[in-house]
């Protein structure tokens, strides 16, 4: 039989060895999680688009190239219509760089109100500016519908980042996979049938 003493180190020396395993195998668990910056680099990332108001953009950088995120005003989804004439590629069908079928639509995106492209040029891959203000502007046609310009080589892009007819350009900006995980969340890197 066992004394009391001793079964009380035991006890204590048990629990004190638990403690400091869990103490040790909480940190390195944690540590598998991918990091901010792993995840940028490739795997998905969630966006909160809840703040984005109608005529902004923002940028997220994912595996290491910007990811646009334009919330279109009804002036800049009526501009399609406009220039769905002077685009080169305007159902998105080339297959130099694929658009998804869910995108090979006018607005080439899930919703119309919402632009998620790749913001690099398919050229040489400079990275457009945004030319949203409708007009006559420098380097743009005198009935500029709004869109992007690339002011390496002069390509410009609608409000859809299609690419105009006759530009150095030979296609349009890539739409990226993603889905929504809800009306204020999009999951950047992978679609969801």
């Amino acid at each position: 039989m066992m004394d009391s003493q001793r079964r009380t180190w035991l006890i204590a020396t048990g629990a004190a060895t638990c403690v400091a395993g869990v103490a040790t195998a909480v940190p390195f668990v944690e540590s598998m999680e991918p990091s901010a910056k792993a995840k940028a680099e490739g795997g998905p990332i969630e966006v909160d688009i809840s703040q984005l108001r109608p005529g902004e953009k923002m940028t997220i950088l994912w595996r290491g190239q910007p990811v646009w995120f334009l919330r279109r005003t009804p002036q800049m989804l009526a501009s399609l219509n406009i220039t769905q004439s002077l685009v080169a590629d305007p159902l998105s069908k080339r297959t130099q760089f694929p658009t998804p079928p869910w995108a090979q639509n006018q607005w080439r995106s899930i919703k119309p109100e919402y632009l998620v492209v790749v913001g690099i040029c398919t050229h040489l891959g400079c990275s457009p500016v945004d030319r949203f203000t409708p007009g006559p502007q420098p380097s743009l046609p005198s009935d500029w519908q709004g869109g992007f310009l690339c002011p390496c080589h002069g390509s410009i892009f609608d409000l859809a980042a299609r690419v105009f007819k006759n530009m150095p350009a030979p296609d349009n900006l890539v739409v990226p996979p993603y889905h929504y995980v809800n009306d204020r969340k999009i999951l950047l890197g992978e679609h969801k049938a």
